[in-house]
């Protein structure tokens, strides 16, 4: 069993994508790139059947939050050290194994991505 969360986990870690931390990065892309980190967090943490409910209503509102953050400032340029940030907290979540950590990752995770972005979370 652990040699298929630790190939779940490479799987994952391989598959997120890299935020581009140059001064070409907007909130749109990074924001694009932390909702798929996210959605692998939520993926992971339905493995535990006695959450899902509870998933699904914390997801959705991050989802939202993440949405309302892009809408207003999609287009914005992110100084690189900003998305730079933001892509280190995507690499730990693509080393997460274990689907409770995923879970408490759930409320972590956006809170890290929007206060770098400046945001209220």
């Amino acid at each position: 069993m652990a040699g298929v969360a630790h190939r779940r986990a490479a799987s994952s870690e391989r598959s997120l994508s890299r935020v581009d931390d140059s001064a070409e990065a907007t909130v749109d892309a990074v924001i694009e790139h932390a909702l798929a980190a996210y959605a692998s967090l939520a993926e992971l943490g339905e493995e535990v059947d006695d959450e899902w409910s509870y998933i699904q209503d914390l997801t959705e509102a991050w989802r939202d939050r993440f949405e309302a953050a892009r809408s207003i400032r999609g287009s914005e340029l992110v100084a690189p050290e900003i998305a730079a940030a933001i892509g280190l907290a995507i690499g730990e979540v693509g080393r997460i194994e274990d689907p409770h950590r995923a879970i408490d990752w759930l409320s972590t995770f956006p809170q890290i991505a929007l206060t770098a972005l400046g945001e209220r979370p």
